[in-house]
């Protein structure tokens, strides 16, 4: 008795010859620049936030205290108007930490706008201490007229008006990052949309007859969701994976910059393997979520936008 081998299994048909109509190299790689430029504008959001964050907890919580004629004695307890109210300061609640700066540290911030030192002008320069507050605490105005009691004429710099300034500053960077997201978001949905519009129109006369040999709406429109959901996806990936070491890169050249940056080394002094896992642990884990969503995010913008454009389209026909 002869055994009849089993048929091989066939593909998967394309009952639409949806393979014929959309363009599978094209519309990858443009979902790809999509969702590359979608990873630089979420980078941006995410710097913009870390950024404002870290300005009101560094420099809203600094103040810079100037005494002026500083060795001259207080008005109690026999110290210099300096060391006297650098006494006061740490005692004060709601003050982590309080020096007053050294000689060197002033000349070395004077010498871009002097030129010089100012011991070398002859101008007298006021004791500079700088502060660290608690978050939320500030110095009230009992704290003020105590040390005005000590040193006649003290200021006290506050940091507020900056900090307000630069904190919008960050929330507008924040916002055009929002904007050129939803942009992106709004251009991805925009190439599916003629894509699928093309596909329709290539397989014009096939749609028709299928659609009036009775198949429905929702069928085809699954047809051609299905591929173009498989495609965007696919494109997403590319894109997260380009953007992937464009972030690392640029992540790894803001570290400096950022709080809590790795500080073992220059990257020279650590050797390029180092190097390169500082840029990676550089991103932050926000990032790192982010990117996986993208394939995600691209292929559910392929289904809606590619459900709606094909019964939209189905409904026109004759």
């Amino acid at each position: 008795m002869v055994r009849r081998r089993p048929a091989p299994r066939r593909a998967r048909l394309d009952e639409l010859g949806l393979k014929r109509a959309f363009a599978q190299r094209l519309l990858p790689f443009l979902v790809a620049a999509m969702a590359f430029l979608a990873a630089l504008a979420i980078a941006g959001m995410l710097a913009a936030a870390s950024l404002a964050r870290h300005w009101q907890e560094g420099a809203g919580a600094s103040l810079t205290v100037e005494v002026p004629d500083p060795e001259a004695p207080a008005t109690s307890g026999g110290l210099p108007r300096a060391a006297a109210v650098l006494a006061t300061l740490k005692k004060t609640p709601g003050v982590i930490a309080a020096r007053r700066l050294g000689e060197t540290e002033i000349d070395a911030l004077l010498r871009p706008w002097l030129g010089t030192t100012p011991a070398a002008l002859g101008i007298a320069v006021p004791g500079v201490i700088a502060l660290r507050l608690a978050p939320g605490m500030a110095l009230g105005a009992a704290d003020a007229a105590q040390l005005a009691r000590l040193a006649a004429g003290i200021v006290i710099e506050d940091h507020g008006p900056w900090l307000a300034r630069l904190s919008t500053l960050a929330r507008s960077l924040e916002a055009c990052a929002v904007l050129a997201l939803g942009v992106v978001g709004a251009l991805a949905a925009l190439v599916v949309a003629v894509a699928t519009r093309a596909g329709l129109s290539a397989r014009r006369e096939a749609l028709e007859i299928i659609h009036g040999l009775g198949a429905s709406d929702g069928y085809i429109a699954a047809r051609f969701a299905a591929r173009t959901t498989m495609l965007a996806g696919l494109g997403g990936v590319y894109g997260a994976l380009l953007a992937l070491p464009v972030l690392v890169i640029l992540a790894d050249l803001a570290a400096p910059f950022a709080a809590g940056a790795i500080s073992a080394g220059s990257p020279e002094a650590m050797g390029e393997p180092a190097a390169l896992l500082a840029g990676f642990l550089a991103l932050p884990q926000s990032m790192w979520l982010a990117l996986p969503a993208l394939p995600v995010a691209a292929a559910a913008i392929g289904w809606l936008t590619t459900q709606s454009t094909v019964r939209q389209w189905l409904r026109n026909l004759p």
